[in-house]
C-alpha cells in the first residue's frame, strides 16, 4: 500500500479547470495563461471562463454581470443571522455561518451554475454588512450599477474607487480564483462527491479556507513590512530571521519553483500605481534583499516572492483592513470552488482514500 503524507504528488482528480506548472512558473485556466486574462479580462469574464470553460461573448458577459447584480443584496434573515453572531467571531466564521444559512430547497438538488452565481454574488456584501456592524457604521447597500469587484470596495470604503484600485484588487481577485486542487478545493470537491449540496461544499472549503496555513498569508507579509519599517532595516531584520531559522512570509511556493506568474502579475499592477503608491518602494526592496540573502544562505532552494508578497501591498494601498485580507481571499476563490463542485458532480466518484494503521495489534480479549 503506497502512502504519501498529506496525499501530496498524488492525482486525485482529472480536471479541465486549470494547470500548474511549477517548474516552469505557469498558471493556465482552461488553456489561457494567467497573464493574459488579467491583461485582457475583468472578474466577471474569467468567472465565466471557470465556470463555462469558454470565454464569454459581450451579451454572455452582460448577462452574468446582471446575475451578480441581482443577487447581491443580503435576505432579511440573512441580515438578522449575521446581527446576532457574537463579536468575538472572526469574519471566516461568519462567512461559514451566513453561507451555511443559504442551504435551502433550492440548493439541494443537482448542483449548477446558477447557484454558484449566487453564492459568488453574496459574498462581499456579507463583509461588508458585517463590517459595518463591527465598526458600528452605517451599512453601504450594494449597488446594481458597480462591476463585481468596484461594488465591493465601495461597500467597504463607502466611496466609488478609483479605476487605478479597482483595476489592482480585480487582477489580485483573478489571480485567485482558482488553484488546482488546493486543501480548500479538495475539500469542496470531497464533499460534492457525496452528493451533499453545493452550500455544504462551499461551507467546508471555507472552513479549509480559515486555517493559517492556507487563507492567511497575505497578513504575515504585512507583520513583516511593517517589522522592517525602512528600507535601511531590511538587510539587517531579513538575515535575523532566517538565522533564527524563521519563515520568511511571501517568500516560496509548495508548488512553484521558479517565479510565482501571479506575483509578477501583480507587481506589474502595483508598478502602474507607483506615482500614488509609496508602500510598494519599500516593498520592492524587500523583495530584492529577501532574494538576495535567501540565494546566500540557501542557495540552490529558488525561493522567490509568491503571490502573497505582492497581494498584501496591494491590500495595504488600498487601506484594507488586516482581517478582511483572508476573506477578500475567500470572495475571489469561491469562483474556483464552485466550479470544482460542477466538474465533480459531472462525472462523480466518491472520494474514499485507505489509512495505513501503524498502532498495536493486541491478542486476548
Amino acid at each position: 500500500m503506497m502512502f504519501a503524507e498529506g496525499l501530496k504528488g498524488i492525482v486525485a482528480a482529472q480536471t479541465l479547470i486549470s494547470h500548474i506548472d511549477g517548474k516552469e512558473g505557469r498558471l493556465i485556466y482552461r488553456g489561457y495563461e494567467i497573464g493574459k486574462l488579467t491583461r485582457g479580462y475583468s472578474f466577471e469574464e474569467v468567472a465565466y471562463l471557470l465556470w463555462h470553460g469558454r470565454l464569454p461573448s459581450q451579451d454572455e458577459v452582460n448577462k452574468l454581470e446582471r446575475k451578480l447584480n441581482e443577487n447581491r443584496c443580503l435576505t432579511p434573515y440573512l441580515m438578522e443571522l449575521i446581527k446576532l453572531l457574537p463579536k468575538t467571531m472572526d469574519m471566516m466564521s461568519v462567512l461559514r455561518t451566513a453561507i451555511s444559512s443559504e442551504g435551502t430547497l433550492e440548493y439541494c438538488w443537482k448542483p449548477t451554475i446558477d447557484q454558484a452565481v449566487k453564492l459568488t454574488a453574496i459574498v462581499p456584501t456579507i463583509i461588508a454588512y458585517r463590517q459595518s456592524i463591527l465598526k458600528d457604521q452605517m451599512f453601504i447597500e450594494p449597488r446594481e450599477d458597480l462591476s463585481h469587484v468596484e461594488n465591493f470596495l465601495y461597500m467597504i470604503t463607502g466611496s466609488i474607487p478609483s479605476k487605478l484600485v479597482v483595476s489592482a484588487l480585480e487582477t489580485y481577485m483573478i489571480l485567485t480564483l482558482e488553484h488546482g486542487m488546493n486543501a480548500s478545493a479538495f475539500s469542496a470537491r470531497v464533499t460534492a462527491s457525496t452528493e451533499s449540496d453545493m452550500v455544504s461544499a462551499i461551507t467546508s472549503a471555507i472552513g479549509t479556507m480559515k486555517g493559517p496555513l492556507h487563507g492567511g498569508a497575505p497578513s504575515g507579509v504585512i507583520q513583516l513590512l511593517n517589522e522592517i519599517g525602512t528600507p535601511k532595516n531590511a538587510d539587517k531584520v531579513i538575515r535575523e530571521k532566517l538565522l533564527h531559522g524563521e519563515k520568511l512570509m511571501g517568500f516560496g511556493h509548495r508548488v512553484y519553483k521558479t517565479h510565482d506568474p501571479r506575483a509578477i502579475s501583480l507587481k506589474d499592477k502595483l508598478l502602474e500605481a507607483r506615482e500614488e503608491d509609496g508602500w510598494l518602494d519599500l516593498a520592492m526592496h524587500v523583495e530584492k534583499v529577501a532574494i538576495r540573502i535567501l540565494n546566500e544562505l540557501k542557495p540552490g532552494r529558488n525561493l522567490y516572492t509568491n503571490v502573497e508578497f505582492y497581494a498584501a501591498a496591494i491590500m495595504k494601498s488600498i487601506n484594507l483592513d488586516l482581517e478582511l485580507f483572508t476573506p477578500t481571499f475567500t470572495a475571489s476563490r469561491i469562483v474556483g470552488w464552485t466550479a470544482h463542485v460542477l466538474e465533480q458532480a459531472e462525472n462523480n466518484t466518491i472520494f474514499r482514500p485507505r489509512a495505513e494503521y501503524i498502532g498495536e495489534i493486541r491478542g486476548g480479549v
